[in-house]
């Protein structure tokens, strides 16, 4: 196996990253995976470009993109004016899970975390995810709030 690197998305990825979106059991239904990017895809992408503190995080291994999540910095007043990490959509190829791609472009979020002066990482996740609810307890997570979510569309 070789190298894992990691860096931010552009443009020209937004097909590998929502193909790896659509990869999935609970997203597939809502994704619109394919041969092409959608325009809400592309449209999102650009309005995520106007905020430097939004970003998607690559893993990518022989020029395959292998791994993606979503890495948003909120400045804040709780805290003492915390600045809070969000992290969203972790996604890995499903023919290349269980082979710790996913904890290290996790750990290298939180690091990027740190390093932008965030004091505090924070995720959602599906209740019916057990399989990552136990691989985020063991990234050191904890499950110390209950979300809550509306569909406004």
């Amino acid at each position: 196996m070789s190298e894992l690197t990691f860096r931010y998305a552009t443009e020209a990825d937004l097909l590998p990253v929502v193909r790896l979106l659509a990869d999935d059991e609970y997203a597939e239904s809502r994704e619109k995976g394919g041969d092409s990017v959608a325009p809400e895809y592309a449209a999102a992408f650009a309005a995520m470009r106007k905020t430097p503190a939004n970003r998607i995080l690559l893993a990518e291994q022989d020029g395959r993109i292998v791994g993606a999540l979503q890495l948003t910095f909120l400045p804040g007043l709780s805290r003492r004016g915390a600045t809070r990490a969000l992290i969203e959509a972790v996604r890995v190829a499903s023919d290349l899970r269980g082979q710790n791609i996913g904890s290290r472009l996790m750990k290298h979020a939180i690091a990027e975390a740190r390093a932008a002066g965030c004091a505090l990482m924070q995720l959602t996740s599906d209740k019916r995810r057990t399989r990552a609810h136990l691989f985020y307890r063991r990234l050191g997570l904890e499950q110390s709030h209950a979300g809550f979510k509306m569909e406004l569309t």
